[in-house]
């Protein structure tokens, strides 16, 4: 495993933003990146198991969960889902669940905490809104960079250093 983000940080100190280190790292994916796709839901999971669904390109689906760790806003089918479906990572300020399955997937996952408690689906949450998360305005179209240092943000996808693909 390599560092990533400090060399993006050496080599674009003004155009990375860092997001604030509250996100516990889940998943067998400690590095990945990608365009974000965002959604914003409260206890209630149904449009990210509907976006984690569709083709995923590489993308990263940030998640507004509004800092709830009362209901967990994807367990393993879902992440199995986002896997299959070719996304590179979600980050979610919320809770996830089903860990231990999770941690075996090769599917970067950065979120709050892990709380066993399931959503009700209502059909409740909306899809590509500008979120205010962790310290930092994100939009859809923006750039997730993660690893085991935390989590960079960019306006437009950066140049990596040799030796990173």
């Amino acid at each position: 495993m390599q560092d990533l983000l400090p060399e993006l940080c050496d080599l674009y100190p003004a155009q990375v933003k860092l997001l604030d280190p509250i996100f516990q790292i889940y998943g067998a994916k400690k590095l990945f990146y990608g365009q974000v796709e965002t959604v914003k839901c409260w206890q209630d999971n149904s449009r990210v198991k509907e976006l984690l669904a569709s083709s995923g390109e590489g993308r990263v689906l940030v998640v507004d969960g509004g800092g709830s760790t009362q209901r967990a806003l994807m367990g393993d089918l879902i992440a199995d889902s986002a896997y299959l479906q070719g996304w590179a990572g979600v980050v979610i300020y919320g809770a996830i669940r089903d860990v231990a399955a999770i941690n075996t997937m090769e599917l970067g996952v950065r979120a709050l905490a892990a709380c066993p408690m399931k959503t009700e689906r209502k059909g409740a949450g909306d899809a590509g809104l500008e979120l205010s998360v962790a310290g930092q305005t994100i939009r859809q179209g923006m750039y997730i960079y993660a690893d085991e240092n935390g989590v960079l943000l960019s306006e437009q996808a950066l140049q990596l250093p040799e030796g990173f693909a």
